[in-house]
């Protein structure tokens, strides 16, 4: 097969927003575990974190200027007892912004002016530039002064062969998410790019983590790793196969992430995200081929003809109920 060697980047775009979003929300303890280990240590984790999207757009609906990505704005209990804000901003931006210290500060004052809490502003810099380091907000005028410092990660540094080791080690699963999201950035070569997101999911089959969380995670670094249409049919086959030498389930990994990806963004944007290569190119294929994996290819027969006349949104409920289904007649009743 002959691939173009562009960049991962400019073959295709990437969603970096959606993912991360997520990620924060289903692994914020392990997201501060793994970047910012000292604040974890400081937090009362049988309270469980509140997430408050709804007050973060508000506050910031008028203003800081630059472009907003994946802002988190969660409550959660200390374990001195005080209630903290903790504003969470991942950038996500390839390219530094040189206002983004004065926006951190910006946001700090209005949660601070509008809740009356303490609040952490913590900075998590995904972009390439190396000199883009900003974790301070300064300003002085006629002997007033701003001196505003937020903690900073970034996840460039990781490149480094001990600090990669580090992340490959780690049993924290956040530490897949930010591999994956490493290796979206700066891997120019696409063939080498699928190798990597192979590797990643691999890891959570060897480490034996149960199918709920590799499907949480597989949506993740499938979100973060996209790659050329030929090579993510190459991936998922080498995927597909790797599954059924060692015996996972018939509906594989690849289908049932994309089946709930695919139902939870069904309404908001018509399936364009949720199952790629799959109910975009053919929704009446794509269940006919999870109808045969789980049931077996004699079966199909039967009901081919009332799989292919179906209308879509018949097939999206046909698609939902063959994860549990037990026999065929479940499905289509």
């Amino acid at each position: 097969m002959t691939v173009d060697n562009s960049t991962a980047e400019t073959a295709l775009k990437n969603d970096y927003d959606s993912p991360w979003k997520e990620a924060l929300e289903r692994f914020f303890p392990e997201f501060l575990a793994l970047l910012f280990p000292a604040i974890h240590a400081q937090i009362d984790w049988r309270v469980a974190p509140e997430f408050l999207d709804k007050e973060l757009q508000q506050i910031g609906a008028d203003s800081p200027r630059g472009r907003r990505y994946a802002d988190k704005l969660v409550r959660v209990r200390a374990l001195d007892g005080q209630a903290i804000a903790v504003l969470i901003h991942v950038e996500v931006q390839g390219d530094a912004e040189s206002g983004f210290g004065e926006r951190m500060f910006l946001y700090q004052t209005r949660l601070r002016d509008r809740y009356g809490l303490d609040v952490v502003s913590l900075a998590v810099l995904t972009d390439t530039t190396a000199r883009f380091r900003p974790s301070q907000f300064r300003h002085r005028r006629w002997g007033c002064a701003i001196a505003f410092r937020f903690p900073m990660v970034k996840l460039l540094d990781a490149v480094a062969p001990q600090r990669w080791a580090e992340l490959e080690a780690s049993d924290n699963v956040f530490a897949l998410v930010v591999m994956a999201q490493i290796r979206a950035k700066v891997t120019n070569e696409v063939e080498t790019l699928k190798g990597w997101k192979f590797r990643l999911i691999r890891r959570m089959y060897e480490r034996g983590y149960p199918q709920t969380l590799i499907l949480e995670v597989f949506r993740l670094i499938d979100w973060m790793i996209r790659l050329p249409q030929e090579l993510e049919a190459d991936f998922r086959q080498e995927l597909y196969a790797y599954e059924e030498q060692h015996r996972m389930p018939y509906v594989t990994t690849v289908e049932q992430a994309g089946i709930e990806k695919g139902l939870q963004q069904g309404v908001q944007q018509g399936l364009q995200q949720g199952l790629q290569q799959g109910l975009q190119r053919g929704e009446a294929t794509i269940l006919m081929r999870l109808f045969s994996r789980k049931f077996g290819s004699d079966l199909v027969e039967t009901y081919r003809s009332r799989i292919e006349s179906a209308e879509p949104e018949q097939l999206e409920v046909w698609s939902e109920r063959l994860l549990t289904a037990d026999t065929p007649e479940t499905i289509f009743h």
